[in-house]
């Protein structure tokens, strides 16, 4: 019997205002992609931030096209997604929903993980981390109450204030930091005036400080510091990551970038051949998307996968984390995560 698609839009809202050195906004847009055979089905995400080009819209459009022109069992439409290198241009986002639905619901079949799938090898504990955003001093108290005992901290600066609240966050949190730049600097001297406020051991790294119109900064920048800088927006492929390699010492890999888990995958491989770290990263999904990515983080150096902390209207559940702060991975086959509200799918050809 063919795979049967629907689609689901819906607003994933944060627990608090999310702000970066480029905005603050209360939530993002996202699409839930559910497929079914034979009475199994599985589900992908696709969440798209305002500040990508890609639209729910277009998703819907890029989903429902390619459905309606693709019939067969799940293992061969993905077998055919992963084979057609033309499809989903521009539409990285609406592929990786497309693609996790079909791997879950065939992992299912099979009675097996997205792990036991990739043939994912365990190398050690990733450092986990848990999100600050740009926010007042005088909140960041009550804000690390409330996130759960993640290994490190990720920092969100490149604003006015930055110095002032990581020096706050040091004094109240003895975790170490990886400060997220969000193309916030211009200049090499702001940035390696922040890294001077605490000893170099107390940095994870530092992702994308520059505009990616001014990469080469990047690579000025490991020269004069001993911070390793990971590329977050300036890497999208593995086209990218090659011509990019020696600009950065580690490489931020996001399913909505990558565009499905069989190309994260490929980009994890491709890093490690490049001798750089690999961070996994998220653009705030839900459980679903983080535990999708999670089934890599025995491979990676750091993950930050912090969305269902987040969020306050997770519609679905899968990975938690332990009281040392390890994830703790759901066992069940597929992806692993499980739907928890009644959301109103809407048929594909409907």
């Amino acid at each position: 019997m063919a795979v049967r698609f629907a689609y689901c839009p819906f607003r994933l809202l944060f627990k608090h205002p999310f702000e970066t050195s480029h905005g603050s906004r209360d939530g993002t847009d996202a699409l839930f992609v559910r497929a079914e055979e034979d009475g199994m089905v599985g589900y992908g995400e696709v969440t798209l931030p305002p500040y990508l080009k890609e639209t729910i819209t277009e998703a819907i459009a890029q989903l429902r096209g390619w459905a309606s022109s693709h019939l067969g069992t799940a293992e061969e439409l993905l077998r055919q997604l992963e084979a057609d290198t033309s499809a989903f241009q521009d539409a990285a986002g609406a592929r990786a929903g497309l693609h996790s639905a079909l791997l879950d619901i065939f992992s299912r079949q099979q009675q097996q993980t997205v792990v036991q799938h990739y043939k994912v090898t365990f190398i050690k504990q990733p450092i986990t981390l848990m999100t600050l955003g740009v926010m007042p001093d005088a909140e960041l108290e009550d804000r690390l109450r409330e996130l759960p005992a993640s290994t490190a901290l990720k920092l969100k600066v490149g604003d006015a204030g930055s110095i002032q609240r990581v020096l706050a966050v040091a004094r109240l949190d003895g975790r170490r930091i990886l400060l997220d730049g969000n193309q916030g600097y211009s200049t090499c001297e702001d940035v390696e005036a922040l890294l001077g406020i605490q000893p170099v051991a107390r940095w994870i790294g530092l992702e994308q400080p520059f505009q990616e119109a001014h990469d080469e900064l990047n690579g000025t920048l490991a020269q004069r510091t001993a911070v390793v800088v990971f590329g977050d927006e300036s890497i999208r492929s593995k086209a990218d990551l090659q011509a990019k390699r020696s600009l950065f010492g580690g490489v931020n890999i996001k399913l909505m970038k990558a565009g499905g888990l069989d190309r994260v995958a490929g980009l994890m491989h491709e890093a490690r051949r490049n001798g750089q770290q690999v961070m996994l990263g998220s653009m705030s999904e839900s459980s679903l998307g983080c535990t999708a990515m999670a089934h890599f983080a025995g491979a990676a150096d750091v993950v930050d996968l912090d969305g269902p902390w987040l969020i306050k209207n997770d519609p679905f559940e899968g990975i938690r984390m332990t009281d040392s702060g390890g994830l703790r991975m759901p066992q069940d086959a597929g992806i692993g995560a499980t739907l928890k509200a009644d959301l109103d799918f809407i048929p594909v050809g409907a």
